[in-house]
């Protein structure tokens, strides 16, 4: 499922293709490229999902209330993301990449994505997908794609 997730967001991202295409469309063009069936509706529902999310009022916990709120981790999570996850999804929390509501987003669609394991490359890529799809986070995806991408000029001491 991730793979086609990659596969969406690598096409559509930067594409001045309509990107509301018909998902009868969208399915035929994953199929004719090599994905399984079960996976791409599984992909889609997870792109439906998160823009579900969006609803603060269907998903009460995404409510902003707190500007700083301290995320405890359960055992579950720990075995999912390792302390190089967490401490990645503390870091862009930290530079204002993302707020509170955007981390639970982020968690919430990584557990979605059926893994035992989630990997730091991985993370940053869920991340960037959140915050392409969420109205108004346009300078945090810019901010977010600059950490990804952006090679650093000098060595830090």
């Amino acid at each position: 499922m991730f793979d086609i997730l990659m596969y969406l967001f690598e096409n559509y991202i930067h594409s001045e293709a309509d990107i509301f295409v018909e998902q009868n469309e969208l399915t035929d063009e994953l199929l004719r490229a090599g994905f399984n069936q079960d996976e791409i509706y599984k992909a889609l529902d997870w792109l439906e999902q998160l823009a579900d999310l969006q609803h603060s009022d269907e998903v009460p916990y995404l409510n902003a209330t707190a500007d700083k709120a301290i995320r405890i981790y359960t055992e579950k999570e720990c075995q999912m993301l390792d302390i190089e996850c967490r401490g990645f999804i503390m870091f862009v929390e930290q530079v204002g990449v993302i707020d509170s509501v955007t981390r639970e987003m982020i968690i919430d669609r990584l557990f979605a994505l059926e893994k035992a394991y989630i990997g730091l490359d991985d993370l940053k890529w869920v991340i960037l997908m959140v915050l392409f799809n969420v109205p108004g986070k346009e300078h945090a995806y810019a901010q977010m794609e600059d950490l990804i991408f952006d090679e650093p000029t000098e060595y830090l001491h």
